[in-house]
């Protein structure tokens, strides 16, 4: 039975690309892009989401001694980023595909426009036939406007692109119910269907000093592509064949099952676009209201509010106990709803004298976690 063609974004780490070695390894990319070429001849849409670039640069310096600094990072990956799409260009041109890359940072993904702009971008490149191979922009990003790692920007890129399939490539098999590296009883989780903190505490840190990621990374990165419909798979990186396996839905590594329902694009951006930026805390009664009748917010279930936001900008949304139970974009800023908090939707005229409508959030600009 021939299979359906699948969109599938596969990331790449840094302990993949160089073989845990301090440069890139060639002859295993070359292996790699062999086998994102023959499912691309199959009808497969490739996105390449790359890390390296810092790896590359150093390479290409000849390892120089630099002080531990953003500046020397960001030097690094100045010089490596175009190493590396060079890299990624000769090894696809071998079978004659073509490449383009995006560069992104948070503040690409935070704005409505700049999302929409980058999404058409990739959309553009696949309908031409084109891989689009996607890295941070590391030589520019500062904390503020970094994604911070390439697990949770593969995400991120697997919403825009709508992609179907997700692979998280690493040089762990998949996730375990203990450390593999200290317990010799560890069991690979070969399914999961829910991410809970249980789960999370299992992650632990990074398995590896050459990137920025670790399990627990691909476990946010997980958390959100799988919520928007995205099935993700993390495996191990050298294992002989492994993206055409995962495309062809092999039991291998870990893999999680998305959600039945995927979200449409404006619900997709409020979850892969800007970070947070306060808290509202809620009453039994709209955690309930939210969580299993798909209602709005109301100003009433409102108990506290934390942060400093104005209209329009994206919030969490806690129960009692602190769990986030949904994210949303706020009608009212931080000051009027902290004068709303706990009142009827009829009161908010007469308590500030204007109205943006009865709601806080609603259902329409939130994403329940």
């Amino acid at each position: 039975m021939k299979q359906s063609p699948k969109r599938v974004v596969v990331k790449l780490g840094t302990s993949v690309l160089t073989s845990g070695s301090p440069r890139l390894d060639r002859a295993h990319m070359v292996e790699l892009v062999r086998q994102m070429a023959r499912l691309h001849r199959a009808g497969h849409e490739i996105i390449v989401v790359t890390s390296g670039a810092v790896a590359a640069g150093r390479e290409h310096l000849g390892y120089p001694e630099l002080p531990n600094s953003i500046s020397s990072k960001q030097l690094l990956a100045a010089v490596g980023q175009g190493q590396l799409i060079r890299v990624w260009e000769q090894l696809f041109e071998l079978y004659g595909l073509h490449v383009g890359q995006m560069l992104l940072t948070r503040a690409d993904l935070d704005d409505r426009e700049r999302y929409l702009n980058a999404r058409d971008t990739m959309q553009a490149l696949l309908e031409h036939r084109i891989i689009p191979v996607i890295n941070e922009n590391d030589a520019v990003a500062t904390s503020e406007i970094k994604v911070g790692d390439n697990d949770n920007l593969s995400a991120l890129a697997a919403l825009l692109a709508q992609a179907d399939l997700l692979l998280l490539l690493t040089d762990q098999q998949g996730l375990y119910n203990a450390d593999p590296r200290t317990n010799p009883d560890a069991q690979l989780i070969e399914q999961v269907e829910l991410i809970n903190d249980e789960l999370r505490a299992l992650a632990g840190g990074s398995g590896t000093n050459l990137g920025t990621g670790g399990m627990a990374t691909k476990l946010q990165a997980a958390n959100v592509a799988m919520r928007a419909g995205v099935e993700v798979v993390i495996a191990a990186g050298h294992r002989e064949g492994v993206i055409e396996q995962l495309v062809a839905g092999e039991a291998i590594g870990t893999r999680f099952i998305a959600k039945a329902q995927g979200l449409d694009e404006r619900k997709r951006w409020i979850l892969a676009g800007p970070p947070p930026s306060g808290i509202l805390q809620l009453d039994g009664g709209a955690v309930s209201a939210l969580c299993d009748k798909g209602s709005s917010l109301l100003a009433k279930g409102i108990t506290a509010v934390s942060g400093d936001f104005s209209r329009g900008d994206t919030v969490l949304l806690h129960d009692a106990n602190g769990q986030a139970v949904a994210r949303g974009i706020a009608r009212y800023g931080s000051n009027d709803l902290r004068r709303l908090q706990g009142q009827h939707s009829r009161d908010i005229e007469p308590l500030l004298g204007f109205s943006y409508g009865p709601v806080a959030i609603h259902r329409n600009d939130m994403v329940v976690l």
